[in-house]
């Protein structure tokens, strides 16, 4: 009973760490697969903006409708980014955790096993 109130911290530990880090892999999958939608709504936004002729969308004045459309393309390439890029930190982040947990078992194997071989 001893052995196994000892063991109870690494185990908690380990169990926070390994919930953690699968939470940080689901949500960088999750942000990936955002990705696909973002870039044909991307696709769509722009062909709907180069449709309309090269003098009409010069002339557009200053707040008008297809200079908001031309800032939000403008923007997307960021957002874009930002969800491949943290999205892939987010799933190495949790791959990380998940390979240090496993790292603290296998350290912790052999104490455990020497502590059962002494008793």
């Amino acid at each position: 009973m001893e052995s196994m109130k000892s063991m109870m911290g690494p185990l908690l530990i380990l169990t926070i760490l390994v919930l953690g880090s699968f939470f940080f892999a689901w949500q960088g999958v999750s942000m990936q697969r955002q990705v696909v939608g973002q870039e044909a709504q991307f696709h769509a936004l722009q062909d709907e903006y180069y449709t309309i002729s090269k003098t009409e969308r010069d002339a557009a004045p200053t707040g008008s409708a297809l200079n908001a459309q031309l800032v939000e393309i403008k923007n997307f390439p960021s957002e874009l980014a930002r969800l491949k890029l943290v999205g892939v930190g987010n799933i190495l982040t949790g791959i990380f955790g998940i390979l240090l947990g496993i790292l603290m078992v296998l350290f912790m194997m052999p104490i455990r096993l020497g502590k059962m071989m002494k008793n």
